[in-house]
């Protein structure tokens, strides 16, 4: 009870701190774009996203915008998003759910992301997000069809799968540590082919997913099998980030951003560009509401 007020508070703090987010123009889409921005959005992070979008399409273009309601967002809420990003594109949880994967903890949103990567690169942003400075490397990646994802450490590279499950059975031995994501990865060794497949230990909140990359299909097959590897366990949050994971590290063309030029906050750098305010450090000492202002400064022109 004690974190929820706490939450509460900061959040509003934030709210008021950034609310001349509103002042801004609307978001300037472009057509020519192959890429459009994807996310799971509840009605307390609207702010959030809308800071979050706009410091990021300032560096990367983008065709569309679109939001998956997580059941919390209001009528108000969706006149308000329209106002400020043309031709928004809202779905439900429902429109995505499958038997065959677990039900919330962002499922949806990868189910979500396997139907439009029919048509388009898909960016997952989540709305924790701030790009302070220029993301060449996601442009790129864009340019090129090139999957992404966030990385956890420097120099990161992509792992084969049979690397990853000892490493993770060897954690499992040595700490005792059950995380959802650790007992998966421990299990990659019971994917079909994995003899041959890639895994990386990214981050969820901000990937990229080539156009045709892969399908609803591939996402319930691999949720099955790890259904068959870990049962019930296999519902707990934190899943949907590991599948994230495999989709990204087995596209055509993957990479894995650098890192601290994107990081967690808690690994902010100097030369740092983009960052996922994790709930562990989000409104810790107030860096995130001092440049969420500066990136709305700078979005109606006072920088």
């Amino acid at each position: 009870m004690f974190y929820r007020i706490k939450d509460r508070l900061r959040r509003a703090h934030f709210r008021h701190e950034c609310r001349e987010v509103f002042d801004a123009p609307p978001l300037v889409l472009d057509p020519s774009s192959p890429a459009i921005v994807f996310s799971q959005l509840p009605h307390k992070d609207l702010m959030m996203f809308l800071v979050a979008l706009r410091s990021f399409a300032r560096y990367v273009p983008i065709k569309g915008v679109h939001l998956l309601n997580d059941g919390s967002v209001t009528a108000e809420d969706r006149a308000l998003l329209h106002e400020h990003i043309p031709g928004l594109v809202f779905y439900e949880l429902a429109d995505f759910r499958s038997a065959a994967c677990p039900s919330g903890g962002c499922w949806e949103r990868l189910l979500g992301i396997a139907e439009l990567v029919r048509e388009h690169y898909v960016i997952q942003l989540d709305s924790d997000t701030l790009a302070i400075s220029a993301i060449d490397e996601v442009a790129e990646c864009v340019g090129n069809d090139t999957a992404f994802t966030l990385g956890t450490w420097d120099r990161q590279e992509f792992e084969t799968m049979a690397e990853r499950a000892d490493q993770a059975k060897k954690i499992i031995a040595e700490q005792d540590n059950s995380h959802i994501q650790v007992l998966a990865e421990a299990n990659l060794d019971k994917l079909s082919g994995y003899e041959s497949l890639r895994y990386v230990r990214g981050c969820a909140g901000f990937a990229g997913f080539s156009a045709r990359s892969f399908s609803r299909e591939r996402v319930e097959a691999l949720s099955q099998e790890m259904y068959t590897a870990l049962g019930s366990k296999w519902n707990t949050w934190g899943s949907e980030q590991f599948a994230s994971n495999v989709i990204v590290a087995n596209s055509a063309r993957a990479a894995v951003l650098p890192h601290p030029k994107y990081s967690a906050c808690n690994r902010v750098q100097a030369e740092t560009a983009f960052i996922h305010f994790i709930g562990s450090c989000r409104f810790k000492d107030g860096t995130y509401a001092q440049l969420a202002r500066r990136v709305i400064g700078e979005l109606n022109g006072r920088a």
